[in-house]
């Protein structure tokens, strides 16, 4: 498997028609029990799985192509490809292909099977040979010929016979030779036969007959072929367009003769394809695939050929930003520089990222920045595609040129800011090129794509420069537009949809529901400097005037933004809301609406809903105690119910609470006596040593009358020592006294006051830390009512 004869790379063809990479493994032909028959197998190098498992069918027809690549189709619209390292393994799978299907292995293409049925029709072309006998090139020939190439169409291996023999003797020359006769006498007959010669032709799929036909030489002759259409009445006039209508302007003198050519062949090519030819069929999508990559190479090597022309780039920027440059060859170059960065999307990656790199080190952002504050809206268009073009490429790159450019220039003219004013002041009445900055703008400020592995700082550094120096460009319309509403007491008790505060004006609603997108975009990705924004300029209270808009789709926004608000479920941004009454507003939307059963409904519900379903509860308990006599009526959903049901639980949770402290409090006196007595009984029935006893009498009958007096007066107290506050004297005599009487072991009878005694066991060793403790807890109660209320 090492070989390197059988390594190959594996390539399948994507809906767009490009190769995908599917990987580099050795391939081997073997019997497949399960596919009952011989099968190419690729194996990956790198783990040995199974890249392809393709059984040889004998209906299937294989192409081998420039010596090492082997070409076929499965099913539909599934090709593959195997790209040999070297040509001898490409030929032993070739040969091995070819005696699967009993085939010669000196064709390049395995044989169609329902070609069998037409050798009879077709006995001019012998199977051994490798060219077809074409017709003499004369006009009384031309139907045959026309016949001829449209019956090889459907079969692979004869449009690949045909091809060959085309290419040998000029016959297309001489073919394009017989159009201009035919021209002259106005033979139409002949004419409409050439059109179907030349069309087959193009659809025999061969860049070496593409070479020929498309030369300066032939490519107008093969024009007018196709101006010829037989279902046509009259012929179409693409000579005279592509000569007279269209123009080739060169912004900047281009020298080099070849790249002039290059781009003049292009263009026309471009044109056969989009304009003169008819959309392709199913059937006849693949006959133009070699078209498709004859425009594609053309495109890269235009592309590499301009960029290797340093002088002509420099040059093309030097104008573009001179000052006295006339608008209308600025126009020109902007359009240029548009067309230059479509081209360069047909480029690999690597070479697209070289060709970016160039337009950044030759000033294509301070350029733009120019151009796009021009009043010139086709020049501000183009700039803008321009601008997307890098945006795509690498939003790092832009985002690194406009905090560079802060330290060279004044806030103004920052290139962002100068997007927003572009966005913001957009003429369109569909606000189509807001909608486009707008993007763009959304995908500088993602810090999804902001790079965290070549710069740590990015992030950080780019979203605090934004919301210091753009943030207040981009809020600027929708402040303005929302700024009187703190004074107009009567526009929120009327809360009608008549606020003069509101934009009435379509695009300015447009406009304030685009950037409210954006800000709605900052509050899932932004966490803290969108919020400190939003509070500093009290942003959420100037939004929800909006809800007031006649403009449903702009409710509808404002609505969104404080939904992804409370979505966060953040207590700081809870507080915010309940502080400014927020929902007031939502609420009366709600009520305005009525009845009708629409989007606004169901979205401010899904609000409610969000708050009820999350158990929100500062949130809750501001809607009900605020709102609910309005919302009560609401039954033809459960949220509000269900709000109300949320607040009832946490007042009962809250209350429960409550009640356990205060039992709690009332129970201490009754434990403390338990103890006192449980302490005695238990000193009443240790074995005391007698002797002891009377050595000690003396000092503890002095202990012990103080012990009997204090207790005497604790039990007086009927339970309320525990109100009293943490110093009141008795709880020190308490204490020691305790500590004396269960010394002396004297009787217990004289500070017996309650029935209780003995049914509270502590243990004697945690009586004097249990004590601290229940002194602890009896001040608790007194505390914790203060903090609820």
């Amino acid at each position: 498997m090492s070989d390197t004869r059988r390594r190959v790379k594996v390539y399948t063809l994507n809906e767009d028609r490009q190769w995908d990479d599917r990987g580099t493994g050795h391939v081997s032909s073997t019997f497949v029990e399960r596919l009952k028959g011989i099968s190419l197998l690729v194996r990956a190098e790198s783990d040995g799985s199974l890249l392809l498992e393709s059984k040889i069918s004998p209906n299937t027809a294989y192409q081998k192509q420039q010596d090492t690549l082997i070409v076929w189709s499965e099913a539909d619209n599934y090709d593959l490809a195997l790209s040999f390292q070297e040509k001898a393994g490409c030929d032993e799978i070739w040969e091995k292909i070819c005696q699967v299907q009993g085939k010669d292995p000196a064709l390049d293409i395995t044989q169609d099977p329902i070609d069998e049925s037409e050798e009879e029709r077709f006995e001019e072309i012998p199977e051994t040979s490798h060219l077809v006998e074409l017709p003499p090139c004369e006009l009384s020939h031309l139907e045959e010929i026309a016949d001829l190439v449209t019956s090889v169409l459907s079969s692979p291996i004869r449009r690949e016979k045909l091809a060959l023999a085309l290419m040998g003797e000029d016959y297309l020359k001489k073919l394009l030779g017989l159009f201009r006769v035919c021209e002259d006498l106005d033979n139409r007959e002949g004419l409409h036969h050439l059109y179907e010669i030349v069309r087959g032709v193009l659809f025999l799929n061969k860049a070496a007959l593409f070479e020929v036909m498309f030369s300066d030489d032939c490519i107008m002759d093969v024009v007018g072929c196709l101006e010829y259409d037989p279902a046509l009445v009259q012929p179409k006039r693409h000579r005279e367009f592509l000569t007279k209508t269209a123009k080739f302007k060169e912004v900047i003198p281009i020298t080099d003769s070849e790249l002039r050519q290059k781009i003049h062949q292009t263009y026309r090519v471009q044109y056969i394809q989009d304009i003169i030819l008819p959309t392709p069929s199913v059937f006849e999508e693949n006959f133009l695939s070699t078209l498709n990559s004859f425009i594609f190479f053309n495109k890269v090597e235009i592309v590499s050929m301009l960029q290797e022309d340093e002088k002509f780039l420099t040059e093309v920027f030097a104008q573009l930003t001179d000052e006295g440059t006339d608008e209308s060859k600025r126009r020109e170059l902007v359009n240029f520089v548009k067309e230059f960065c479509a081209f360069s999307q047909t480029l690999q990656p690597q070479n697209r990222d070289a060709f970016f790199k160039t337009l950044a080190n030759l000033g294509i952002l301070p350029a733009l920045e120019i151009v796009m504050g021009m009043d010139d809206l086709q020049v501000r268009a183009a700039a803008t595609d321009i601008f997307s073009y890098l945006v795509e490429f690498s939003p790092s790159m832009v985002r690194e040129f406009v905090m560079q450019e802060l330290q060279q220039t004044d806030d103004d003219v920052l290139l962002i800011n100068v997007v927003i004013k572009q966005m913001i002041c957009d003429s369109d009445p569909e606000l189509g090129g807001a909608v486009q900055l707008m993007g763009l703008l959304r995908t500088l400020i993602d810090p999804e794509n902001m790079l965290a592995s070549t710069n740590k700082t990015e992030k950080t550094e780019f979203l605090s420069f934004f919301y210091k120096y753009c943030m207040q460009v981009l809020t600027a319309p929708l402040l303005a537009n929302t700024a009187h509403d703190k004074n107009s007491k009567d526009l929120q008790e009327a809360s009608t949809k008549i606020n003069p505060v509101c934009p009435d004006n379509f695009q300015t609603a447009q406009l304030l529901a685009l950037i409210l997108e954006l800000l709605t975009f900052c509050v899932e990705h932004h966490t803290y400097h969108i919020k400190t924004y939003i509070m500093n300029k009290d942003l959420l209270r100037r939004v929800l005037v909006l809800m007031n808009s006649k403009h449903t789709f702009l409710a509808l926004c404002a609505l969104r933004f404080m939904r992804r608000i409370i979505g966060l479920k953040d207590e700081y941004y809870n507080r915010y809301i309940i502080k400014g009454n927020l929902f007031e507003p939502v609420i009366n939307a709600l009520l305005d609406n009525g009845t009708r059963y629409n989007l606004l409904n169901s979205a401010i519900i899904e609000l409610f809903e969000f708050i009820k379903v999350e158990d929100i509860k500062s949130l809750i308990a501001h809607i009900v105690d605020n709102f609910y006599k309005a919302l009560e009526p609401i039954e033809y959903v459960q949220t509000f119910k269900g709000l109300k049901g949320r607040y009832e639980q946490e007042k009962d949770r809250q209350s429960q609470k409550l009640t356990r402290y205060r039992r709690e409090a009332r129970s201490l006196d009754e434990d403390e006596e338990l103890w006192f007595n449980e302490d005695e009984d238990d000193d009443e029935a240790e074995a005391v040593d007698k002797s002891r006893m009377e050595d000690d009498y003396s000092d503890g009958y002095g202990k012990y009358m103080e012990a009997k007096k204090a207790g005497a007066a604790h039990g007086a107290n009927n339970g309320k020592a525990a109100a009293l506050p943490p110093t009141s004297p008795p709880a020190t005599p308490n204490n020691s006294s305790a500590s004396s009487v269960k010394t002396v072991a004297l009787p217990a009878s004289p500070v017996v006051k309650t029935p209780l005694v003995g049914l509270v066991d502590y243990p004697d060793d945690e009586d004097e830390e249990e004590e601290d403790e229940e002194e602890e807890e009896a001040q608790s109660p007194r505390k914790r009512p203060r903090l609820s209320s």
